[in-house]
């Protein structure tokens, strides 16, 4: 479940998955991959096209890639976590 700044949510499918094959590709959290999630995600979810939508999307996804990496970290503290 994405969370917007509004308070507005939205349920995606396949975030996790695709969290987790950025993750095991060693893919940083950047504007580069967040664009790659929006991708992905357009596979199996509808993203609306303007682009205010898409920077917020970005934003939502860049934070949540974020928590992924932290939490990753926090689970195997003796792996070396991705920047």
């Amino acid at each position: 479940m994405l969370r917007f700044a509004d308070g507005t949510q939205t349920a995606v499918v396949g975030l996790n998955e695709i969290m987790a094959e950025l993750y095991s590709e060693g893919r940083q959290a950047d504007q580069e991959t967040t664009e790659e999630i929006i991708n992905r995600l357009e596979k199996n979810n509808y993203i609306p096209s303007s682009y205010l939508t898409r920077k917020e999307y970005a934003y939502v996804l860049l934070q949540e890639y974020r928590e992924y990496i932290a939490g990753r970290a926090n689970a195997n503290p003796n792996q070396q976590s991705i920047p």
